[in-house]
Formats: C-alpha cells, structure tokens, sequence
C-alpha cells in the first residue's frame, strides 16, 4: 500500500518531465509554447471573469437573504413525509450554484450534527454525487464560447436530483437511520 502513495508523490513532477522530454526530442521551443499558454489562459479567465462575480454575488445575496429558510420552512411538510433532512434543503440548492458555499454549509453541518451522525454521513455522500451545475456550465461554456446550451441544464439537474436521492438511501443503506 506505501508504494501507491509513493507513486503518487511523483505524478506530477513524472508527468511534468515526461512532457519536457517529449518536447525536447520533437525540438520544441518549450518556452515560448508555455508563454503562449499563459497568455491563452489570461484570455480565458478574462473571458469567464464577469460571470464568476456574478455567481459570487448571487450565492451572497441567496445567503444572506434569508430565501433559504424560507424554502425550508416551505418544505418541511414535504421532507418529513418522506423523512429527508430538511435541514440539508440549503446545501442541496447552494451545491448546484457554488462548492466553496455549499462546503461552507456542510462545516456548519458538522459542528451541529457531528461528521458520524446521519446527517454527516449524508451530506458527505451528496457532496461526491453532486455537482456545481451552474459553475461549471458558465467556466465551460464561457470559455469555449457555447451560447445555446440545449439540454445541458435539464439534463445535469436531473442528475443532480438523482444523485441526491441515491445518496439518501445510500446512506440508509449503508448505515441506518
């Protein structure tokens, strides 16, 4: 088992090296094909800038709005019937907006629920089953220039849907209620 984390020690600068080397025996000029990187990417995150303050500020304002308790208090009924946390109603929503808010709400988690209780042990398996839909869609999308988006939202909000259900009886399964 050591000799995995040795291998993986070394990936990167193997990686990195292999690259290199690679580029030296087809005569490449190294340096100036990374120069010419860096500048794409300066461009790319210029490009994508905008829309991810405008993610930013709406992640804020969803916060600090109160919208979340609101929903929450609003689907109560329907959680308890189904006996689905309702105090994780926040996170699923904020997980498909942004990961550092949606991390930042299952800290919260936690340190109120503890990481062994069924609320902790749900919302880490939501948190590998799901995905920041809108994040990635605005840096992928934006960066290549994709404006018609078809079913990409319908599609990967089904999913994340599904995998939060999965994750609910996952958890059921695994460890109980």
């Amino acid at each position: 088992m050591k000799w995995i984390l040795y291998i993986s020690d070394f990936m990167i600068p193997l990686i990195v090296t292999g690259v290199i080397i690679y580029g030296l025996l087809r005569k490449v000029n190294i340096f100036d094909v990374f120069i010419e990187g860096a500048k794409e990417s300066v461009n790319i995150i210029l490009t994508i800038m905008p829309t991810l303050i405008g993610l930013m500020v709406a992640v804020g304002i969803i916060r600090v709005s109160g919208s979340l308790n609101i929903l929450e208090v609003f689907l109560r009924p329907i959680t308890k019937l189904i006996s689905f946390p309702v105090e994780l109603i926040p996170l699923i929503i904020l997980r498909s907006i942004s990961s550092s808010a949606s991390l930042g709400l299952v800290l919260d988690l936690f340190k109120q629920y503890g990481p062994d209780s069924f609320i902790g042990r749900l919302v880490s398996i939501i948190m590998g089953c799901t995905e920041t839909i809108f994040y990635t869609m605005s840096v992928y999308f934006m960066s290549v220039g994709i404006k018609k988006t078809r079913y990409t939202l319908v599609g990967a909000l089904i999913a994340n849907i599904a995998g939060v259900i999965a994750s609910f009886y996952i958890t059921l399964y695994i460890f109980g209620k």
